[in-house]
C-alpha cells in the first residue's frame, strides 16, 4: 500500500486518514513517518520494551506497541494548545530499543547510550516503556544532554524513591533515589504529583523529603484543583530544563486498568492532561511514559489514555522548540 502522507511546513506527517483509513497502514505513533524516512527529525519516539524491573504483575513490555496501536485516532491539530505539532516540528517514531531482558545493567547502559546518540543532533526524545526503571538512564542522558541537573516532574502513583528491592538497587520502584545519588537531578526543582496509597512505613516519606521532593497526591489535585496545582508546580520549576516522567498508574485504575501496580483512588485522564497542558512554555528535554501493561487493559482503556499523554508532551516540546527556533 503507498503511504500517501500530510505534509505542512515541510515537515513529513501522519499517514492521511482521509486517503487511508485510521485503522490501516503503518503502525507508528499517530502513523508518523520512521525515523528512516525523513533527513532529520526534531521530536524522536521511541519504545523501550522493558521491564525486567516490575516488582508486580509484569506486561509493561509490550506497552509501547500497545500505545502505538491506541494512537491510531491522534489528529495533527490540538486544540487544546491550539497548535499543529506535527508542523511545528518534525516528528518520528524512531523505533524500539533493544535491550537485554535479562541483565538489567546492561539494559540501563544500553538504553543511556542509545539516548545519548539520538539526541547528539539536538532532537528531544519522548519514550514510552517498558518499567520505570528505564527511567534513570534516561535522565542520565537528558542531564549530560543539557549540561547540568535536570528538573523533574513526576506523574505517578508511588514514590519510586526506595532504595533495595530484595538487595537489587536497579528497579522500577528506586530509579528517583539513585537520580538523586548520582546529582543528576536539580532537587530543589523535583516534584512528585498523584500519589497516593499505602507506604511501607513513615520514613518512605521523610526520606523522600530529604532528597528533596515535593509531593502534589491524588487528593491535592481533587481538593485545590488543577490551575492551582500547576500554579504551584511552574513557581517551583521555573525556567530549568525539565524532564517529565509519568507511570500511567497516576491514573485511577478507572481510566487507566492495563498497569502493573494499580491504586485506586488515582486523578483521572482529563486532570493529568489539563495539568500537563498547564506547564506550556517549559524547558522541557525530555519525557517518558511507562507502565502500560496491555494484558489488564479493557478495551484500549489504557492505551488510549497513553497515547493522548504522549500526544500532549509532544505538543508542548513542539511548541518550546518552534518559539526557541531550536527546530531543523
Amino acid at each position: 500500500m503507498k503511504e500517501v502522507r500530510i505534509e505542512e511546513n515541510g515537515k513529513l506527517g501522519p499517514i492521511n486518514a482521509a486517503m487511508i483509513p485510521r485503522y490501516a497502514g503503518a503502525g507508528t505513533y499517530a502513523r508518523l513517518p520512521r525515523l528512516d524516512q525523513v533527513q532529520s527529525a526534531d521530536i524522536k519516539i521511541i519504545g523501550v520494551p522493558f521491564d525486567t524491573g516490575v516488582s508486580y504483575r509484569p506486561g509493561a513490555r509490550f506497552g509501547a506497541n500497545h500505545v502505538r496501536e491506541s494512537s491510531r485516532l491522534i489528529r495533527p491539530y490540538n486544540p487544546a494548545t491550539d497548535t499543529s505539532p506535527f508542523a511545528q516540528s518534525q516528528v518520528v517514531d524512531a523505533g524500539d530499543l533493544a535491550v537485554n531482558p535479562f541483565n538489567i545493567n546492561e539494559a540501563i547502559e544500553t538504553i543511556q547510550e542509545e539516548a545519548l546518540e539520538l539526541t547528539s543532533d539536538g532532537s528531544t526524545l519522548v519514550t514510552i516503556g517498558g518499567d520505570h526503571t528505564i527511567a534513570l538512564p534516561l535522565l542520565r542522558a537528558a542531564s549530560e544532554h543539557a549540561g547540568a541537573p535536570v528538573a523533574m516532574l513526576h506523574f505517578d502513583a508511588h514514590l519510586d524513591t526506595w532504595d533495595t528491592y530484595f538487595g537489587a538497587e536497579y528497579t522500577h520502584g528506586t530509579p528517583f533515589r539513585r537520580a538523586v545519588e548520582e546529582g543528576i537531578l536539580d532537587t530543589e526543582a523535583i516534584c512528585h504529583v498523584g500519589t497516593r496509597g499505602p507506604l511501607y512505613g513513615k520514613k518512605d516519606l521523610e526520606d523522600d523529603k530529604r532528597f528533596g521532593f515535593g509531593i502534589v497526591t491524588s487528593s491535592d489535585v481533587y481538593y485545590q484543583g488543577v490551575r492551582e496545582i500547576v500554579e504551584k508546580l511552574r513557581a517551583r520549576i521555573g525556567n530549568r530544563p525539565l524532564y517529565i516522567s509519568v507511570d500511567i498508574d497516576v491514573l485511577d485504575p478507572a481510566h487507566a486498568p492495563g498497569t502493573g501496580t494499580p491504586e485506586a483512588g488515582g486523578i483521572t485522564s482529563r486532570e493529568l492532561l489539563e495539568i500537563l497542558r498547564g506547564l506550556r512554555g517549559l524547558k522541557i528535554v525530555g519525557a517518558d511514559i511507562v507502565e502500560v501493561a496491555p494484558a489488564y487493559d479493557h478495551a484500549e482503556l489504557t492505551g488510549v489514555a497513553a497515547s493522548h499523554v504522549t500526544y500532549d508532551l509532544i505538543s508542548l516540546i513542539s511548541d518550546f522548540r518552534a518559539n526557541q527556533g531550536l527546530n531543523k
